[in-house]
């Protein structure tokens, strides 16, 4: 279930969060829908020294904070939104939502 402003985008369509809405909510949310928003997904982390930076060459290996099978935090417009995993589609790779991050934010 996403959320947006503090409530479930589940309950705006089924009209269950005590705001009332159109017959057509979809159709409301129209103005939204060319909003470029930037996503990220963060495999993991890790910290260095400036010097340790500088001695990084081609072929270098940066331990990340993160274990093989961990799940990888998913960003939208810089705040976490979800964790997932990494897959390949054709020769491409994606990331597949397996959790969504409910905001406390009201």
């Amino acid at each position: 279930m996403a959320s947006a402003g503090g409530f479930d985008l589940d309950e705006l369509e089924s009209g269950t969060s005590g705001f009332e809405i159109s017959s057509t909510p979809a159709k409301d949310l129209e103005a939204v829908y060319d909003i470029p928003v930037q996503i990220s997904a963060v495999l993991g982390k890790s910290t260095m020294q400036v010097s340790e930076l500088l001695k990084l060459g081609r072929g270098a290996v940066v331990e990340l904070d993160r274990k093989v099978g961990e799940a990888i935090d998913i960003y939208v417009n810089n705040r976490l939104v979800a964790r997932g995993e990494v897959v390949v589609v054709e020769d491409r790779l994606g990331v597949t939502m397996t959790e969504i991050i409910k905001s406390d934010r009201t």
